[in-house]
């Protein structure tokens, strides 16, 4: 029968039962399993984590399971260890080759890029597809230079943007500087937040707004009733310049 737990004993918390000499087999274990482990993630050829498919995200996942455990308990033996992670590695080259040779099986597996702006304007309907709020889209386009002289500021500067399968924003701009004008997104809004009008209200002087939800520009004169956005129904507005 086990010995019930004592709560707060430092020397089980930061030692545990094992004989000391024990820490150097943690040391022999770990370099052991990492070495092994590195040498098939090089035989793999994967890139960095920033642009990792599906299939290569399931793979860290499923080697940080299997490496762990061998690296300090002491009834799991390496060669098992080792098993698991040349399965899992002989698994992600099997999948990986049997994707490179059918499309749709690459479409189901890995996903399919995904347009969200288009000459100026949110495809807003894509973004609740992805679950991907504005405010993700807005930092990603701030850190995609725009030519050579700096980040975007307006959405009227982006001729395409398309969240691609690895999670990274792929970024097309116009050929020459627009002359109109888009939802601004520089300064970030919660530094410095454009001044937001609703549907409903009177333009007092000429404005150029644009929707919050799709970027839809509108140009409204003295008098004028501020309308909901024709695009999407949004009842929010920016001034843009």
């Amino acid at each position: 029968m086990n010995e019930p737990v004592v709560a707060f004993d430092l020397g089980r918390m930061l030692i545990g039962d094992e004989p000391p000499l024990f820490l150097l087999e943690i040391a022999l274990r770990t370099v052991i399993i990492y070495a092994y482990t590195l040498f098939l993630i090089r035989w793999i050829g994967s890139r960095s984590i920033g642009q990792l498919s599906l299939v290569e995200f399931l793979l860290v996942i499923a080697l940080g399971s299997a490496v762990g455990d061998a690296m300090f308990y002491p009834d799991v033996p390496l060669i098992h260890c080792m098993a698991v992670i040349t399965v899992v590695v002989l698994l992600d080259k099997s999948l990986s080759y049997i994707v490179a040779r059918n499309s749709k099986l690459e479409d189901v597996i890995e996903g399919v890029s995904v347009e969200v702006v288009r000459d100026g304007g949110i495809l807003w309907k894509a973004l609740k597809q992805m679950n991907v709020g504005h405010d993700e889209l807005f930092e990603q386009l701030r850190l995609k230079q725009v030519r050579h002289l700096g980040q975007v500021r307006h959405l009227g500067q982006v001729r395409a943007a398309y969240f691609e399968t690895n999670g990274l924003l792929s970024v097309f701009t116009f050929d020459d500087p627009p002359a109109r004008p888009g939802l601004v997104i520089e300064p970030p809004w919660d530094v410095s937040k454009p001044i937001e009008f609703r549907s409903g209200a009177t333009v007092r002087e000429k404005r150029r707004l644009a929707c919050v939800q799709c970027a839809e520009v509108l140009e409204l004169l003295p008098g004028e009733v501020m309308p909901p956005c024709l695009r999407c129904g949004a009842e929010v507005w920016h001034e843009i310049r």
